[in-house]
This record gives C-alpha cells, structure tokens and sequence, in this order.
C-alpha cells in the first residue's frame, strides 16, 4: 500500500528528515549542459519576478526503505530510494554544496548558514552519511565532492556520467559565482532554493506500486526516456506476477541485470537509445526492413516479456547482452568513421553478440564489413539512407538464422557490389577530400595508413599519439601540408595534401610552409609522418600532392577490396 498520498514539499522539507540513495538499477547523472541551463534559468526566472514565485520543479517518486540513525546524535533519518527525480535531485544537491562552498567563513550570517548547510549534505562528520548517496559513484567523484569540496577536471573522466557530473560540479560553481556577481546575496540564492522550488513528493514502501505509479505519472506527461520506460514496464510484470516461490530471487536478479546495463550505458552517449533499438530490431520475429523506432520497441519487447518473470529475465539478459555488443563496437575509436552509420554498427553489434563464431572468422568478417562499409559511405560519400534494409536483413539472419561465416562474408560481398573499390578510389580523386570525407572518416583513412606502414617497416605500433588524436575533435588533427593559408588552389584539399598529427602539433604547425613542418613531422615517430617528411624533401607542390595521392589510392585499392 501507498506509505503517503502524494503532496507538495518545498525543497527544504524535501530533503530535510531524508537520506537519498540512486540504486545500481537506476540510471546514473545523465544530464547534459542543456538540462542544467534550463535549471539555473527557471531558478533565475522565478526570483527575478517583482515578488519572488513558487516554481514547480519536477515529480519526486521515492521508495522507502527503513530508518538510519545518525552516528552519535539521536536524530533520525529515513532512507528513501530516488525512482524518479534523480537528476534534478542530485543536481539541486550539487549546487547547495557550490553555496556553501562559496559563503563568506568571516561574515557570522553566512558562516552558520556554511555550517547548517555542510551538516544538511553530511550528516555529523566528514566520512558519515551523505544527504545522497549514489551507488554508481565507482569513481567518488560525487562523495568527494560533497565531503570535502573537490572535483577532477572533466576531461579526465572515465565514463559519460562521471564527465557529466564533474561538468555539472563546475557549472554550479560558475552559476553561483555570477549571482555573486549580479550583487544578489547568497543568502537569498539559499532561501529560494529551499522555499519557492516545489515538488510533488509520491512516497511508497511497496516496490511492486512504484512501476505502477511511475506509468501512471508517464501517461500524464512525465518526461521520461523509453529506456526507462521499458524498465519501468518489465518491474511491474515481475510485481504482479503471482509466482511468489521464488519472488525475491526474481527481483534481486532483474535488479542487478539491471544495474549491469545502467553502468555500460553511462559510458557513452546515446547508448540507451542504442541499445533499445537493436534489442528488439534483433528480436523481431521476422526480418525488418530498418531498425525500429523507440516506442516500437519498448512495445514489442514489453509484448514478448507479457507471460511472466520468466519472459522478462530472458528479455532483461537478451538487452544486457545487446548492450555490451554495442559498447564493444562504441568503444573502438578507429571504427568512429564507419559506425556513425546506425545501420552499419547495426551489423557489427549482431557479429559481436555471436558466442558461437570464432575469434579468427569474427576478425575477417568485420574487417569485410569495414570494408564493404566505408566503400560505401566514406568513399562513394553515400548518406545514411542508403542499404538500410540490407544492413538491417543482414543482422537480423546473423542473430535470428545462426548465418555461418561463409553466408555472412557472402551478403557483405553482394551489399557491397553496387560500389565498387576502383570507383571508390575514383571518387577520392583530385577532389577535395577535407570536406567530401567526414574527419572521422579521415582520421581512420590514415589510421588504417599508419597500420600498414608499421607492418611494412616491421615495427611496433605506437598508439599514444594516436590516443590523443581520438580524444579531440577530428578538425584539431587533421594537417594540411601545404598551409590552407598559402593559397585558394584546388589541390590545398586534395587527399595527398592531408595529414594527421597530434592536436597539439597540429595547431602549432597551422601556418608554417611544409620545410619548416617537416622535422616536427620526424620527431612525432608516426610512420605517416615520417614518410611526409622525406617527400618534402624533394619539394612540395602541386604534382607532390598529386604524386602522393596516387600513391595513397594505390594503397587503398589494395586495403578495401573485398
């Protein structure tokens, strides 16, 4: 049963006799620039009014689970998990801890609201209980900061979600440095906070009710993700199943399958939406023409898990091992080029989802399909709607028809027909290849390049420059020999003017003539630079350009022919 009808809090009633907690089964920080502006402007909205507003800030769907004392008070605490509101719960969090942060220690106002608020966020002392506790926090990123205040720079997180939450530290801190600034108090910053944000607060010591209540709150409009949606959906099949033998086992063991997916999914944006789509697409019945759509999918996953526990642990594990397939295919930076394609990593993830297929036919399937794929929308320059429905057959017969090696090499090889490698290297020909391919796609063109060099020369490859080369923006690595300062010939973009070089380099050389760049080239020890290097020697000019770009299409002919 409901512990509490539901009713509105202000945030300081919120939060005030409460211990928050995010479970591993709900979605970790997931909030982007976007949303926290909007936050920061609804606040700066609804205080900037002749007379300060109430503002309504979101549904808060808790469950709770018992009592915490807090260590040497008699105070009392309730813990409660977050279903639903945790971003802009944690997000509130994070700025309560920027004001205190920011309150002056040698006004006296200010120092006993910088007291009450640090004993607000943790209770008693600095390694006690925290206001909110999330339990995907690996890093302690979050824990840290609320306890001492510290925060890494984003740039050096692991995951999507850790980059999030350290960007959202700093945001905070920013949006309080610039009320300062306006000459507005802190203290008023505060009190708005607590008294003029406003939630509707839903409390329930059933779980079984919460995925009811969450789908009741999604038909009147709740903002939710249909990730989220389909979790929500496959819970409540569990809850009013009549199986109640092995009840507790059922839950502990979606819950952590969930947990499972909630990490791999924080890894990297859009992974959800992925991972959503190509689990059912997979799943189909029969063979679909494209991947379906969000809602098509959460629809027929939750009709295929409609018979019980047992149906939704399947379809649970069929989505956790999707998920891991499409992190596999996420996470090779070389392949940036060819999976902005949906399609295409559509086929990679059905490869890697194949228990059954050796290591040794899994590498030349996907080194055709590499093949076969950047042929067609790297070199042809093809958009996204082409071959959708045969990428899309194709995956599906891999997963649903047990396609063995052969049959799949075949249906690459008959996909790839229409666009063969002689026009493709046509198509790269004395043309401006810095705009007709993308700079992911160039950055693996060269990728690809220095491979073969390496093994060429017999060496070992070195992938630290390359490291960095991935971790920027395509444009900050890509070298035009010839400066495109120097001249508005057509040549300046042809392929054998292009290079890649670590970002940092990269902006230093920006303008220098090709004999000054040359021994920065040398000292990079990339063999794609070395090689540069010894042709500038001779000279840099038009049929230098032209020489080398024959030289690199004469490769490439060699390098994506089936």
């Amino acid at each position: 049963m409901m512990r509490m009808q539901p009713r509105y809090f202000n945030f300081q009633e919120l939060i005030s006799n409460r211990l928050f907690r995010i479970p591993q089964y709900q979605r970790s920080y997931s909030w982007g620039r976007r949303q926290r502006r909007e936050l920061f402007n609804d606040i700066d909205a609804s205080f900037a009014a002749d007379k300060p507003t109430d503002h309504f800030m979101a549904t808060v769907v808790a469950l709770a689970t018992g009592h915490e004392r807090v260590p040497g008070s008699a105070a009392e605490h309730l813990r409660v998990d977050i279903v639903d509101g945790q971003q802009r719960i944690t997000t509130l969090i994070l700025l309560l801890k920027a004001i205190a942060k920011a309150l002056d220690v040698s006004d006296q106002t200010q120092e006993t609201l910088r007291i009450d608020l640090e004993r607000t966020l943790v209770k008693a002392d600095s390694v006690s209980l925290l206001l909110l506790q999330t339990n995907h926090d690996t890093s302690n990123h979050f824990a840290d900061y609320i306890r001492f205040g510290e925060y890494a720079d984003a740039d050096d997180a692991a995951t999507l979600a850790d980059r999030e939450i350290l960007r959202a530290m700093k945001e905070c801190e920013d949006y309080v440095r610039d009320w300062q600034r306006s000459a507005r108090p802190l203290e008023d910053l505060l009190a708005h906070l607590y008294n003029r944000l406003t939630f509707i607060y839903h409390e329930i010591d059933n779980e079984g009710l919460v995925y009811t209540v969450f789908e009741v709150l999604n038909s009147r409009g709740l903002d939710v993700s249909w990730f989220d949606r389909l979790k929500s959906m496959l819970m409540a099949i569990v809850f009013e199943s009549r199986e109640t033998s092995r009840g507790s086992e059922i839950i502990d063991e979606v819950h952590s399958l969930w947990s499972q997916i909630y990490r791999i999914v924080g890894l990297r944006m859009g992974m959800s939406t992925e991972s959503l789509r190509f689990a059912a697409t997979l799943f189909s019945d029969s063979a679909p023409s494209r991947p379906l759509g969000e809602e098509a999918a959460v629809e027929y996953l939750r009709d295929k898990a409609r018979n019980g526990p047992a149906d939704v642990i399947q379809i649970t594990k069929w989505l956790t091992s999707v998920t891991e397939a499409v992190d596999k295919v996420m996470q090779d930076h070389r392949l940036n080029g060819l999976t902005d394609i949906q399609q295409a990593r559509l086929v990679a993830t059905a490869v890697n989802l194949r228990s059954n297929l050796e290591s040794a036919d899994k590498e030349r399937i996907l080194r055709r399909w590499e093949s076969v794929t950047f042929r067609i929308y790297g070199m042809h320059g093809r958009d996204a709607r082409t071959a959708v429905g045969d990428y899309t057959r194709l995956a599906w017969q891999i997963v649903q028809e047990n396609y063995s090696t052969e049959s799949i090499l075949r249906a690459l090889e008959r996909i790839g027909r229409e666009y063969p490698i002689e026009g493709a290297v046509d198509q790269l020909r004395k043309t401006n290849c810095y705009e007709k391919l993308s700079g992911n796609e160039l950055r693996y063109f060269f990728y690809r390049y220095e491979e073969y060099l390496t093994k060429r020369d017999r060496k070992n490859f070195d992938n630290h420059h390359w490291n960095h080369i991935w971790a920027v923006e395509p444009s900050r690595s890509i070298e035009h020999i010839l400066p495109q300062s120097s001249s508005d010939a057509e040549h300046i973009h042809w392929l054998g003017n292009l290079l890649l070089l670590p970002p940092d380099l990269n902006s230093k050389l920006r303008n220098s003539p090709p004999e000054y760049k040359a021994q920065s080239y040398i000292k990079t020890g990339m063999g794609v630079a070395l090689e540069v290097a010894q042709q500038i020697a001779t000279g840099w000019d038009r049929t230098a350009i032209g020489n080398r770009e024959e030289e690199l299409l004469s490769w490439a002919k060699q390098e994506w022919a089936d």
